[in-house]
């Protein structure tokens, strides 16, 4: 496992073991690997803050959600049974209107 590991990162990294030994010029190979080692600082870093981010989306999209449906079944009741809202509070509906 250990050897697997040494191969896999001297393949990426040794100039004289990965594909980028085919390029002539050395300055022009470690432009091209430093280019790839920022990208993939990049790539990882949008990965990593995109989970963390995805947490708290997914709260706020649940409360959102929730808000909703407790506002329509509070618009429901009040259309099916606005007496619902009468019991408790003390007043009586009978139909007149001060």
């Amino acid at each position: 496992m250990k050897q697997l590991v040494v191969n896999g990162w001297n393949f990426i990294f040794d100039a004289d073991i990965s594909p980028l030994r085919n390029i002539p010029d050395v300055a022009t190979r470690h432009y091209v690997l430093q280019a790839l080692g920022l990208m993939w600082a990049v790539a990882f870093a949008t990965a990593i803050g995109s989970y963390t981010i995805l947490a708290a989306s997914i709260l706020g999209h649940t409360v959102l959600i929730g808000a909703t449906a407790i506002t329509v079944a509070t618009y429901t009741a009040a259309s099916k049974k606005p007496k619902l809202f009468a019991i408790g509070s003390g007043r009586r509906n009978d139909g007149e209107h001060e």
